[in-house]
Formats: C-alpha cells, structure tokens, sequence
C-alpha cells in the first residue's frame, strides 16, 4: 500500500476508535446502571458481538474508500509518463523578412510570421541506455525553409502544423567506453563521437561547423557506433540510407522501393576520428555518399555538377572556447570541406567550403549570447564568383525560460550567381518548459 493510503487508513482508524476511547474516560455509575436494568422490561444486552459488528461495518465502508481511490491513482498514473520518461521542449516565434538584390528574384519579401513546437521524449529502460523520440509541428514557409540563398533558419519547421514524429532512435552502451545507435528516424551527425562545433547558429547553414557536403545530413534510417576514451579521443562510424519508390524501367506505370543499403538507394557513410579536452577540439571526418545525396543547406547552385551522384568529402573541424566567459575573447569554432564528385570533369570534380563563428557569453547580462559566423558555401572550382554568408545576432534572457534573438543574416553572390545579394532580418522568441 503506497504511503498516502497508509496515511488515510491511519487516519480513518483513529477517527473510529477516538469516539469509543472518549466514552470509556467518562466516569461511570454502576448504581444508576443497575436501577435502569432493573426497571426496564426489555433488557439489552451488549457483548462482543455487538462492538465487532459495529468496526467491521465501518471497516468495510472505509475498505471501499480507499479501493476507490487506488482506482483513481492507478487511473491518473495510466495517463501520465513512466518514471523512467523525462519531457522538455520549447516554442518559438519568428518575425522576419529578405531582400533579394536580383529583379529575377520571385520569393516574397514581405514581412513574416512562423511558430515551431518541439517536445523532447527520453526514456531509458536499463538507467545506461536511451529511446528518444522528438515530436515537432510548426508553419514554416518560403525563404525560412528554402536553401538556395541559406535563409533555412535552425528553429524552423515546415510541415504545415502537423503534429508528427521528427525523430525517433534507441541508444544503449557496449562496455565502458561504447555506445550504439540504431533508428528509423535519425541523422548521421547524432552519432558522431566528436563535437564538430560548438557555435550556436540562426540560420541552419552555419550548423556543424558549415552544413555542406560532409557533415550535410538528412533524417532517414541509420545506424551507428562511437568509442569514447577517457583521455578525449574517439572515433565513430555511422550510414544513414534512404529507402525511396523509383518508377522501374520501361514501365511507366510501375514502381518500386529501393530498399535499404542496395545499389539504387541514398546513403550517406561517414567516419570520423577526434579529440577534445575541456577548452578545445579537433576532428576529421570522411563521408562516402552515393545516389544522389544532397542534402546540404551550405551551397551554391551549381556545386558538383556534371557527377553520377557519388562523390567523397573530407570536414575538418575544431573549435577553442577561453576559460572565463564575459570577456572580450571568443569561442571560436572552425571548418572546411573539399570533396571529389565522381565522373565529373576534372574542371568541376572538386568543390570547397570553409567557416567561422564567434561566440561570446555574459557580455550585457548573464547568459546572454552574441554571435557572428560567416564563410564561403561549397562551391566547385569552375566557378567564377567567391559566395559570401553571414549571420550576426544578439540572443538575451528576459528571463530562465525564454530568450530573445534579434539577428541579420545575408550573402553576397550566394547562390554562385554574380549579384545574387540577401539581406534578411529576424527576431525569434523561444520558451523552454
């Protein structure tokens, strides 16, 4: 019996036997008593009979009580998590709008409202392994989920408000230093041992150190591992594949699925090996795509043109953060790509991107953010333009749970197209629960 209900019946109890302890201290006269039985025709006679009568009803009334409310208990502890699930999650508000330099350009310019709602599922089963599930609805729409000139912002989520499963993966332990993922919903770079980068971006291009062709991830099927030493290396392996209905040949009307890791399917492989310590790290990843993979949000329009889809990137990354925050030094997050498209001519076979982001902390006010990134996005070498991408922004804590972010974000020729200029303006409001 759980601890409240002990309390109700303690409390219950004593309620019956106060009355009975109050009668038996009053003084009794055994004279009066005697006259009464003498004088009355009809005698009462009491026993123990009498009294277990009497508790036992009032047992069985209290009895009932106490099973109605463990139904209830048992009916709200049906409704709410397991001990072992935590919750947290977050709504943001955005405000924002572009200007587009190129007449050519078509996207809207007006001014825009969008939300996003995400709630974070964590489970564990074992106390050492974990199921995550994210949940994420919001109304993105135009430039704040368009890749083209990088205005994809992180917070964004376009999916018309439709409250959906965003991700979902289960991660367990081999040994001390192991850990192994495997989901339906789940992108490469949850699975990496090392940290790529630790800027915190507004638009998602600036994600990873450069969101590009080697760290550039789509959520699909995958599966991977990470060993972690106690002295800061590790190396991680991990694929990510896209089953996908292709129509098959010479039949207009017929189609079928890829399936997982075959010849036709998207995959994306990637390896990394690295080292952080406390203030600083440094890492190299390899990522093997083939098929067609491209989901990147740091590019230019024509970045490996003329492949057959298969092509290999190498990231390199690093980042240094000072030991005080508050200060006029800034963590400093790096990175840069080259990759090799496969059956490509040799004048467009390679492409490069690189990166830079600033972060500084506890400058105005405690926890408050300031950030600057910029960079060239992957861009092939028979290109004639040098693209530019930035993003400045101020984030401020009105109070533990909601933080403010006005920020400007922009590029020059930044689709790979001489004058293809944006400039846009943001302001987000995020609530954490």
């Amino acid at each position: 019996m759980k601890l409240f209900q002990k309390l109700l019946v303690a409390s219950t109890a004593i309620g019956l036997i106060s009355p009975l302890a109050a009668q038996a201290s009053d003084t009794v006269n055994l004279e009066e008593m005697n006259s009464y039985s003498r004088s009355s025709s009809k005698v009462q006679r009491f026993d123990n009979k009498t009294f277990s009568n009497e508790i036992s009803e009032d047992l069985a009334i209290l009895k009932g009580r106490v099973d109605g409310l463990e139904a209830q208990q048992n009916e709200f502890e049906a409704g709410a998590f397991s001990q072992t699930t935590s919750m947290d999650g977050k709504a943001t508000f955005t405000l924002g709008a572009v200007d587009y330099s190129l007449a050519s350009e078509t996207a809207s310019e007006a001014a825009m409202a969008w939300y996003s709602y995400t709630m974070n599922l964590n489970t564990s089963f074992s106390g050492d392994d974990n199921l995550y599930v994210r949940i994420k609805t919001g109304n993105g729409s135009d430039w704040a989920n368009s890749k083209t000139y990088g205005t994809y912002l992180s917070s964004n989520k376009a999916n018309s408000d439709a409250l959906k499963v965003d991700k979902i993966w289960y991660e367990f332990p081999v040994g001390d230093s192991n850990t192994v993922w495997i989901g339906p919903k789940i992108e490469n770079y949850y699975m990496h041992g090392t940290t790529p980068s630790i800027y915190k971006p507004v638009t998602k291009q600036f994600t990873l150190g450069g969101n590009g062709e080697a760290y550039g991830a789509s959520t699909d099927t995958g599966a991977g591992w990470a060993y972690k030493a106690d002295n800061g290396f590790a190396i991680s392996s991990n694929i990510g594949t896209k089953s996908t209905t292709s129509q098959k040949k010479g039949d207009p009307e017929a189609y079928y699925n890829t399936g997982l890791l075959t010849d036709e399917t998207k995959t994306s492989w990637a390896t990394q090996v690295g080292y952080t310590k406390p203030n600083y790290s440094l890492s190299a990843l390899l990522n093997i795509k083939s098929n067609g993979w491209s989901d990147t949000y740091y590019h230019t329009a024509d970045h490996g043109a003329g492949g057959n889809g298969n092509f290999s990137s190498v990231g390199l990354r690093g980042w240094w953060r000072p030991d005080n925050t508050g200060t006029a030094t800034p963590s400093i997050s790096v990175g840069f790509d080259t990759t090799e498209y496969d059956g490509a001519p040799s004048s467009t076979s390679n492409s490069t991107a690189y990166f830079v982001g600033l972060n500084w902390q506890d400058m105005l006010q405690a926890d408050d953010k300031i950030g600057l990134a910029f960079g060239q996005p992957t861009t092939n070498e028979s290109e004639t333009v040098d693209p530019f991408a930035y993003e400045i922004y101020y984030a401020f804590k009105p109070n533990d749970s909601i933080t403010v972010t006005p920020a400007v974000f922009g590029g020059t020729d930044r689709n790979g197209t001489v004058g293809a200029d944006i400039f846009g303006a943001v302001l987000e409001t995020t609530f954490k629960f």
